[in-house]
């Protein structure tokens, strides 16, 4: 059932993507992506590259202050200065409601979200909106916007939100807490196990707000046509037909009078999975003005005022037995969620405490998870969802219970993962595995980190760590709504075409933010059709042509359920073209063969083209009386059960004694993500994701102010993201087991290479310099960070301070 990709990648990377065969056995090859040569060249057309000269350009008015009441918006200098439209607080309440939100279980305090207010919860938050003829012009008309607010005392970190006494952002409510579940078995079950015990191992675990820092910041081009009464808008956005719903929603439009596109996309690992209210309000400015606005937030603005992710503590506890078994996990997470609920919303935070058990056996297991509001940019969908945070609780608990036993933590591992022959498994949280072989990919990466130096003396300290992970993917409504309890639209639709020429145009509700899902999606359908991928468009992104997609590219579920809709799909018309060659060739179906675009019959010795044939279905020729004429098939996929993808990732790094710096020296990872469509693209990805994960791991941190709650990185000079010295060479390495949950047997991977990162990275830490292995209970490990550790532990030079940022 397993196929090791890791050398057949490089070697048909280098096939010649026009030359590939027509015939069947394009899923599974590690061909170039379609759209490369284009972008390679320049010629990719984003937002910001919209705009013919004939737009205005908006610029937002946003809170200078964490926490207060507006009590003064005047735009008259703005106007007197050449603004074409100031739009604050209450101009924009009289043309436009609150956006929806979702993810709402019983008992949570959230709301729809104002787009129109006067009460300020974080430091970028939109009041207004400036509109003038350039860019220039109206960055310069906002500035002359007479802004006043009353200052309320805000509120910083989950600590201080669930404090007594604390500052409450909605003091309707009487509490910061939005709201709490449970996941897994009762609390005093668990209790009880953890006090009968042998060995109980406690941790609070931090992990930090991160930023997305795609490299395309969100924008987007809004028109309106007064006397169609209809709006276009091109937005960077990874979810079109949500947005046209937002969008009718606040600006109390129907939704046939409104068109969303998605031009190329340059980046997004959820951050764009919403409609914002800066968005809504460009779109509301186009609908008054009668013509085109455009916007492009600039790099500050995507840095403070854009959803952010992560963002949590837990204080969590691990039992064992004698023997190094697992009897009990627990954890008690508390979310960051900032000022308010975003669509996903609190759905990292409790995908954490659902997602906890991994990859393990456990007789007991439970989360309770606290969503809390503060006076920061709200949290949401960001690469990994939960899960990577679930993993790096998990894991450290783990290392810390292999140190304070004196086991070695591989072996620990290994005696608890749950085994290939017991797939399918159903956790405590009721969530059920479908397939997969834990052990064998956590051996292959262990055995991979085994020549890795480890050194425990001199001045520059090495080692090594290998953690295991799972990835939800693929979720449609039915296995969304058993696991969560939350009600949702989650299936795909996938529609293709065979056109009169014998082209084939297909169209699927996932969007391409940089993924690869043209050249996945192409190779599935020519694989299905039996023709050349040259042959095959893919149109995306455009609510007026595309399937309805609730979710669109998100929670590694694009190529599973839209890949698995166009496979069939795929299926169904290639037997009604071999129906139609049939009955033109005077002969049965099962005669028929396709080869080179030729259809053959065995018994006659007959030919025809597969343009011949398309051109006579479009006519209505050779057609059984029962079947439709148009060479177009529709399916809707809602997968019946979720598919779960796992790896093990291996790291292995230096620790400098001096300055507090890590260096990670080599990275493996190896990944089951069930049927790989294209195993180059499948390398990629989990690469990126593992330079994301170490990001998280070592730089990255969206800080706030303790005191004042201002955000404290509003440029690159201020938020690092990783750079070429700081990511080493990525081994890729991917077997494939399929799941029974759709009929390719794909699992999703977009997601999974942010996992184990953060959680293998510190465990090498741990490793190199045991000194400082209980404390390192919080992300990112920056050299100040590390050598304020083992200044305390006695190992520092103290006549260095560290480098970098102090955090």
């Amino acid at each position: 059932m397993s196929t090791d990709h890791g050398d057949r990648a490089e070697a048909d990377a280098d096939a010649d993507a026009g030359a590939e065969a027509v015939r069947p056995g394009l899923i599974g090859r590690a061909l170039p992506r379609v759209h490369d040569a284009r972008m390679l060249r320049g010629h990719g057309r984003y937002a910001d590259d919209l705009d013919d000269g004939t737009a205005l350009h908006a610029a937002v008015v946003r809170s200078p202050v964490p926490h207060g009441r507006v009590t003064r918006f005047d735009g008259t200098a703005a106007r007197e200065g050449g603004a074409a439209l100031v739009l604050g607080p209450d101009e924009i309440a009289r043309h436009a409601d609150p956006l929806p939100t979702v993810w709402r279980l019983p008992g949570q305090h959230q709301r729809d979200i104002e787009v129109a207010t006067r009460t300020v919860r974080y430091v970028g938050q939109p009041l207004g909106l400036v509109v003038a003829a350039s860019r220039a012009a109206a960055e310069d008309a906002a500035e002359r916007v007479e802004l006043s607010i009353d200052p309320l005392p805000p509120v910083v970190g989950v600590d201080a939100a669930l404090a007594p006494g604390a500052p409450l952002l909605y003091p309707e409510a009487g509490t910061n807490v939005a709201g709490e579940v449970r996941f897994g078995d009762p609390a005093d079950e668990i209790e009880r196990a953890m006090a009968a015990a042998p060995h109980v191992v406690t941790r609070e675990l931090t992990v930090q707000r991160v930023n997305a820092a795609s490299m395309e910041p969100r924008g987007l081009l809004a028109e309106w046509i007064p006397h169609t009464e209809r709006l276009t808008v091109w937005s960077s956005t990874q979810v079109p037909h949500p947005v046209r719903h937002g969008l009718a929603t606040a600006l109390r439009l129907r939704a046939d009078q409104i068109q969303v596109l998605v031009p190329d996309l340059g980046g997004a690992f959820g951050s764009k999975t919403t409609l914002y209210v800066d968005e809504a309000l460009v779109c509301l400015a186009a609908r008054l003005l009668g013509g085109r606005v455009a916007w492009t937030e600039d790099r500050t603005e995507a840095l403070t005022a854009t959803y952010q992710g992560r963002g949590q503590t837990a204080t969590a506890r691990l039992a064992l037995g004698h023997d190094g078994r697992f009897l009990a996990l627990d954890a008690h997470v508390r979310g960051d969620l900032g000022a308010f609920s975003t669509q996903g919303g609190s759905g990292p935070f409790q995908i954490t405490g659902q997602s906890l058990e991994g990859p393990y056996k456990l007789p007991l297991a439970g989360a309770t998870v606290t969503c809390v509001h503060t006076n920061a940019a709200p949290t949401g969908a960001y690469r990994g969802y939960g899960m990577q945070e679930s993993t790096w609780i998990r894991e450290r608990l783990i290392a810390e219970a292999a140190r304070e036993l004196g086991l070695d933590a591989d072996e620990l591992r290994l005696r608890n993962l749950i085994a290939a022959e017991e797939m399918p498994y159903t956790v405590r949280t009721h969530m059920t595995y479908d397939t997969g072989d834990y052990p064998a990919t956590f051996r292959a990466a262990a055995d991979a980190v085994a020549e890795a130096p480890r050194e425990r003396t001199g001045r520059v300290r090495r080692g090594v760590a290998t953690v295991p992970s799972v990835e939800i993917t693929g979720y449609g409504p039915t296995a969304l709504l058993e696991m969560t309890g939350l009600e949702a639209s989650g299936w795909e639709s996938g529609r293709i075409r065979v056109n009169q020429d014998g082209t084939v145009t297909v169209f699927a509700g996932a969007v391409s933010m940089g993924q690869g899902i043209e050249t996945t999606l192409t190779q599935i359908v020519a694989d299905r059709l039996g023709v050349p991928m040259s042959l095959v468009a893919v149109r995306l992104g455009d609510t007026e042509a595309t399937p309805h997609s609730e979710y669109s590219s998100q929670a590694s579920r694009s190529l599973v359920l839209s890949g698995s809709a166009l496979l069939r799909a795929g299926e169904r018309l290639r037997e009604r073209m071999d129906a139609l060659a049939a009955a033109f060739l005077e002969t049965t179906p099962e005669d028929v063969r396709l080869e080179e675009l030729t259809f053959r019959a065995d018994k006659t010795d007959r030919t025809a083209t597969w343009r011949e044939i398309a051109h006579r279905g479009w006519l209505g020729w050779g057609r059984p009386e029962h079947d439709r004429i148009q060479l177009e098939e529709t399916v809707d996929f809602d997968p019946p059960d979720v598919t779960y993808a796992h790896a093990s990732h291996a790291a292995a790094v230096a620790v400098d004694l001096d300055t507090g710096a890590v260096t990670v020296e080599g990275y493996w990872a190896v990944h089951d993500s069930g049927v790989l469509v294209n195993p180059l693209i499948a390398e990629g990805q989990t690469a990126g994701a593992v330079a994301q994960g170490l990001g998280l791991a070592l730089l990255e941190e969206a800080a706030y102010d303790p005191v004042t709650a201002r955000p404290l990185a509003a440029s690159f000079w201020d938020y690092a993201i990783p750079a070429p010295p700081d990511v080493p060479e990525i081994r890729v390495s991917h077997t494939e087991t399929p799941t029974p949950h759709n009929p390719g047997g794909f699992k999703g991977l977009g997601e999974g290479g942010t996992l184990p990162t953060a959680a293998a990275v510190v465990n090498a830490v741990a490793d190199a310099v045991p000194e400082i292995a209980a404390r390192l209970d919080r992300t990112p490990l920056t050299p100040y960070r590390v050598w304020t550790l083992l200044r305390d532990a006695g190992l520092a030079d103290e006549g260095q301070e560290g480098t970098g940022e102090r955090s």
